[in-house]
């Protein structure tokens, strides 16, 4: 198993794309051009830029033949989802099975995402079948890409994974979750004797403790770390249960390696599994290129934060993520507590 590449579309659509008897179960549906294959493998590259993990090349080990794709698609409405598509020959081997497993490794042992979803259309007996051998659990319906498909979760704590080798350009960076701030240890390493990392101490903003801590470890010592919390705010007015995100760093000499895009993308991960709606975050506007990147949206209303000395306009560019199809703000947003 490899990331799927550019390269890869003939096997993809010789494999998948113009086999109907695959295509059926899909939400793409029936898509018969070489056209359509290439398509599929731009967007499977593109969200691997985007979130550092995503759907996988499935070879034969011995022949090196591809057999299909499998793997992690994020989406921003529904969380991280296990899918698979494979040719007909390398059904009922056991391939699907082998391979979700190493993806549910990949999610739980290296990501520390807090669940895995699967959306399958009602008839498919077949992909039912796989995804209950893997240990996933009913969790009622859902409208996908406009189908109406049944709905499985996978937890971390609930379903056994075994280790499985898989190249994911990064089998060496793990991601480990946890309550609180983080260590004063880890805050140090990572600033690398740098005196204000984020570029935010020019305002004098008090900031708030997160709550939780997501750092990324490699060779034993941190590299990245994003920190969050979780609040009723107020969006024009109305109450939203949001997450903030803030304390997004990565050390000098691990940047340019797309960390913090699956660092991000994790934390917002947690970020909905603990009941956000919406994430938000305040930066500096040179880092509002990364995160529309990663599908955030700038917002260009007020923002209110509170200080000691009381209620404070953000001075910084404020970019929110939506987890659960609500409108942005078109007036203001008050954080109600300090700025994280």
């Amino acid at each position: 198993m490899e990331p799927i590449r550019r390269g890869d579309s003939n096997d993809l659509f010789e494999a998948v794309v113009s086999q109907d008897s695959v295509m059926r179960w899909l939400a793409t549906g029936r898509a018969d051009s070489r056209s359509a294959a290439e398509a599929m493998c731009d967007d499977h590259v593109a969200h691997w830029a985007r979130h550092g993990y995503g759907d996988f090349a499935v070879r034969d080990a011995a022949t090196h033949a591809f057999l299909g794709r499998v793997g992690l698609r994020n989406r921003a409405q529904h969380g991280v989802d296990l899918g698979f598509a494979l040719h007909p020959r390398a059904q009922g081997r056991g391939i699907a099975h082998e391979a979700g497993r190493a993806c549910l490794n990949l999610a739980f042992h290296h990501l520390s995402l807090p669940a895995v979803f699967a959306f399958v259309l009602p008839d498919n007996t077949a992909s039912i079948a796989v995804l209950r051998r893997l240990g996933a659990q009913a969790d009622g319906t859902v409208q996908s890409s406009g189908l109406h498909c049944l709905r499985y979760r996978f937890d971390s704590a609930a379903t056994a994974v075994a280790e499985h080798a898989v190249d994911d350009d990064g089998a060496d960076l793990q991601l480990i979750h946890a309550p609180g701030p983080g260590s004063p240890d880890d805050k140090a390493a990572l600033r690398a004797g740098l005196p204000d990392p984020f570029g935010v101490n020019g305002p004098g903003l008090v900031w708030a403790d997160k709550q939780h801590t997501l750092t990324a470890v490699s060779e034993g010592r941190p590299v990245a770390s994003a920190g969050w919390l979780l609040r009723d705010m107020a969006f024009d007015g109305l109450p939203r249960r949001a997450a903030g995100l803030g304390s997004v760093l990565v050390h000098p000499a691990h940047r340019g390696r797309g960390i913090a895009r699956t660092v991000i993308s994790v934390a917002v991960e947690h970020a909905r599994a603990a009941g956000a709606e919406t994430m938000i975050l305040l930066c500096r506007p040179d880092s509002v290129p990364l995160y529309t990147q990663l599908g955030w949206s700038r917002l260009s209303v007020p923002v209110t934060v509170q200080q000691p000395d009381g209620e404070r306009t953000s001075p910084l560019t404020t970019m929110i993520y939506d987890l659960a199809g609500l409108p942005h703000p078109t007036i203001s947003v008050d954080l109600r507590g300090l700025p994280f």
